[in-house]
C-alpha cells in the first residue's frame, strides 16, 4: 500500500542534496524485499521504546521509502508528509515530537491528521561513514510521548546496527557483482582461447600437409638441404601443434592447469620451449646440469618458461648474450632462476612489471614494444600452481627471475568444479 499526495508544503533540504541522493543510492537498496535483519531490529526497537509503530525510513528525492515497517501497513508516503526529511537535516541529533499537533511543522500534515494518526514521533538519522544522512530509524505513537534517556540511547544503538546492515549488504552486492563480471570476463577469455586456437590450428595443419607432401617428393631427390628444411618445418609444426592443442584444452577445462599433474624430465621441457623460441645466434642459453624428473602441470610450466625466456632474448642489449636457468628442489617445492646478462629493469618498476597491461617504455631488440599481458600471465599461472615470483635487477647488468611452484599439488573434485 503506497499513500499519495498533491499536496506542495515544504520540506527542508539537507546540504549536498544531491551527494546525498548519490549516496544512498549506491546502496541498491530502494523497492527491495523486506529483510529479516531490519525487520528484527524494527521490531527491537518498538519494544524498547513502547511505541506501535517502528519503521527504517530512506529518503530519496520524491518520497520517504521503508525498508523495515512494523506496525504501518504502507512502504513509503511522499516526501512533502515525511518526519524524517527534517530529522536528516540535523544528521548528529535524534528529533523528538511529543505532539505533532502541537507543532506547526505538522499540525496540517494528513499523517497526522488522517487514520495514521502520528501524534509522537522520534527519529535517529542514519548517518553512513561519509557523514551522509540516508534515512532514519524512527519510532511512532498515536498519543502523545517521550522518550527516556536510556531508551534514547538504545534507539542510536539500533540505528548503527541498521546502518551496519546496510553497510554488510552493499559489500556483498557489490561482491557479487564483481564475481559475476569476473565469471562474465572468464567466459569470454575461455572462448576467446578457443576460437583463437582453432583459427591457428587450422592454417598449422595446412603447413604441416604442405611440408609432408613436399618431404614425400624430395624423398628421391638429392636436394638434402631441402629436405632437411622440409623436417624443420614439419618437426616445428607437430610441435606448435602440440602447444595449441593443450591450449584448446585448458580453454575448455581450466581445471586441467592443476588437475592435469605429469611426471616429465625438466630438460625435455625446456628443449620443447627453446624449440619454439627464434633465440639469436648471439645468445646462449645454459641448462640445469644434471636431469631432474618433475611431478607437476607441463601446460602451466611450459607457458612460465616461454614468457620469461623469450623476454630474457628480447631486453638483452649485449654483445654476447647470456641466460642461465637454474633448478633446486626441497621439500614441498620446485625452485625455478631465469637469470639474463640484458637491460635490467629499474627498481621503480620491479612490482609494476606483474600488473596487467603495464607497459614499460622499453623497445626490446626487435624494436618492438611488450604487451603488458606476459608477466601478468606468468604470475597468476606461478600463483595458481601455488606458488610465488619474484624479480631482481639492475639496469643495464641483467634481471633474474625467481619463482617456484608447489610439488604434487592435491586438488579436490569440488575444487577442481570451482575453477
Amino acid at each position: 500500500m503506497t499513500l499519495l499526495s498533491n499536496i506542495t508544503t515544504p520540506y527542508p533540504v539537507p546540504e549536498s542534496e544531491s551527494e546525498r541522493l548519490e549516496a544512498l543510492a549506491s546502496y541498491d537498496i530502494l523497492d527491495t524485499n523486506p529483510e529479516d535483519d531490519f525487520e528484527e531490529l524494527t521490531l527491537l526497537a518498538s519494544e524498547i521504546c513502547q511505541t506501535p509503530i517502528a519503521l527504517v525510513s530512506l529518503i530519496d528525492d520524491k518520497r520517504q521509502w521503508f525498508k523495515s515497517h512494523y506496525g504501518l501497513n504502507v512502504t513509503e508516503t511522499p516526501k512533502e508528509y515525511a518526519f524524517c526529511a527534517h530529522t536528516i537535516v540535523n544528521p548528529h541529533e535524534i528529533m523528538q515530537v511529543r505532539d505533532a499537533r502541537q507543532d506547526e511543522r505538522f499540525a496540517h500534515n494528513p499523517l497526522v491528521t488522517g487514520d495514521t494518526k502520528v501524534i509522537f514521533y522520534a527519529g535517529v538519522p542514519l548517518l553512513n561513514e561519509d557523514g551522509y544522512a540516508l534515512g532514519s530509524l524512527c519510532v511512532i505513537d498515536h498519543e502523545p510521548k517521550e522518550l527516556t534517556e536510556g531508551q534514547l540511547k538504545a534507539l542510536r544503538v539500533l540505528s548503527k546496527q541498521v546502518l551496519a546492515q546496510m553497510e554488510l549488504r552493499r559489500k556483498i552486492n557489490n561482491l557479487q557483482k564483481s564475481n559475476d563480471t569476473l565469471v562474465e570476463a572468464n567466459a569470454f577469455i575461455q572462448k576467446f582461447a578457443s576460437t583463437a586456437a582453432h583459427d591457428i590450428k587450422n592454417p598449422l595443419s595446412s603447413i604441416m600437409l604442405t611440408a609432408q607432401a613436399l618431404q614425400s617428393r624430395l624423398s628421391t631427390s638429392g636436394d638434402v638441404r631441402s629436405r632437411n628444411l622440409v623436417d624443420m618445418t614439419l618437426n616445428s609444426s607437430k610441435k606448435l601443434l602440440t602447444l595449441v592443442d593443450e591450449m584448446l584444452q585448458y580453454s575448455k577445462k581450466p581445471a586441467l592447469l592443476i588437475s592435469n599433474q605429469q611426471c616429465f624430465e625438466l630438460s625435455e621441457l625446456l628443449f620443447k620451449v627453446i624449440d619454439l623460441i627464434d633465440v639469436p645466434a648471439g645468445i646462449k642459453i645454459n641448462y640445469p646440469h644434471t636431469e631432474h624428473a618433475l611431478t607437476c602441470s607441463s601446460i602451466a610450466l611450459e607457458q612460465i618458461f616461454l614468457n620469461l625466456i623469450t623476454n630474457a632474448v628480447r631486453y638483452n642489449d649485449k654483445p654476447e648474450g647470456i641466460i642461465d636457468i637454474h633448478f633446486l628442489e626441497d621439500d614441498q617445492f620446485y625452485n625455478f632462476k631465469v637469470k639474463d646478462n640484458g637491460m635490467g629493469i629499474a627498481q621503480k618498476n620491479h612490482e609494476k612489471i606483474f600488473q596487467k597491461d603495464v607497459i614499460l617504455n622499453v623497445i626490446d631488440r626487435f624494436n618492438q614494444k611488450g604487451t603488458g599481458i606476459g608477466l601478468h600471465t606468468v604470475k597468476s599461472l606461478v600463483e595458481k600452481l601455488q606458488g610465488s615470483i619474484s624479480v631482481s635487477s639492475r639496469v643495464g647488468e641483467g634481471t633474474t627471475f625467481n619463482f617456484r611452484v608447489k610439488k604434487n599439488i592435491e586438488i579436490s573434485d569440488e575444487e577442481i568444479n570451482a575453477l
